[in-house]
């Protein structure tokens, strides 16, 4: 009889959690996660807990138990958990955040009375998100200012009291985006340089303190456009052992605020439940997660 090979220490497991943002946002957005986690490759998702639909997503988020879910932060473009008469300094008189990231960073960076309540509305998000009941995966933001010098250290800072075990760090090769896609170069080179600087800061704060994150994450610099044939070109470049693939699948709903420009929500999903893109994850390594702990000594989650 054949014995069986020993195992290979020397053979790395490959992991890749593919995520859909903006879940709640709108019914149509809604679908196009679900229906990318029934049928196709996505194996977590980030709401916003404010979102129009957010109770229709919460309430598909506990039919579907393996679709883990995390906390999209809201702190700009969006509606805040507080009203506005306790956070004055966060939003208008509806309650809405800034529609820039750079004016809200600035106010976050720079205004103690912003800073204050910046952190009540954090609390509150994370709170609202408990009394969902469903498990918190993560934490992420939308347009990514979660990672602002300011954000992540409230967000570290209230880690025990919520569980926060991962939290999203963009990070991506400019030269990998590039050779695949050049539109918008200007854009990607400032990004890359400034989610870069984001990035090693972020590495070093939430190591000392033991949160969990991935070795590289994809969609920033491809945002609203990660198509099928992006990913066909990504998958074979990536040396990563631990990667999120992040996008924004939507399904057209006629009467619904579309969550990108027309017809991106439609290219995400089509790739997402692309079985080329599915074999050449499986040809390149890689098993799809629904978690991050595979960063940890003993993974689980």
């Amino acid at each position: 009889m054949t014995p069986y090979p020993e195992p290979n220490p020397q053979v790395t497991r490959r992991f890749a959690i593919i995520n859909g943002d903006d879940f709640g946002f709108s019914g149509g957005v809604n679908q196009g996660i679900i229906r990318s986690h029934q049928q196709g490759i996505l194996t977590s998702t980030s709401l916003m807990v404010t979102g129009d639909a957010a109770q229709e997503a919460i309430a598909l988020a506990k039919t579907h138990p393996d679709l883990a879910v995390g906390l999209h932060l809201v702190l700009v473009c969006g509606r805040s958990v507080l009203p506005p008469e306790q956070i004055p300094h966060l939003v208008d008189s509806q309650g809405n955040f800034p529609n820039s990231s750079l004016l809200a960073g600035l106010r976050y960076q720079f205004h103690p009375a912003a800073r204050a309540e910046l952190r009540q509305e954090i609390r509150a998000q994370l709170t609202k998100f408990q009394e969902s009941g469903l498990p918190l995966s993560h934490v992420d933001g939308h347009l990514h200012l979660h990672i602002h010098p300011v954000v992540l250290q409230i967000l570290v800072e209230l880690a025990q009291e919520f569980n926060i075990r991962f939290i999203r760090l963009p990070a991506e090769e400019l030269g990998k985006t590039l050779k695949l896609n050049r539109q918008d170069l200007l854009t990607k080179l400032v990004w890359s340089g400034v989610f870069g600087g984001l990035r090693r800061y972020g590495e070093k704060l939430l190591t000392s303190h033991g949160i969990g994150f991935a070795d590289r994450v994809y969609g920033l610099l491809q945002t609203g456009n990660v198509t099928e044939e992006y990913l066909l070109g990504l998958i074979p470049q990536i040396q990563a052992d631990l990667i999120e693939i992040y996008c924004h699948p939507a399904q057209f709903q006629a009467g619904e605020p579309l969550n990108g420009p027309p017809g991106a929500g439609e290219a995400e999903l089509a790739a997402l439940l692309s079985q080329p893109v599915r074999e050449l994850l499986t040809a390149n390594g890689f098993e799809l997660t629904n978690c991050m702990a595979h960063t940890l000594p003993s993974p689980s989650c």
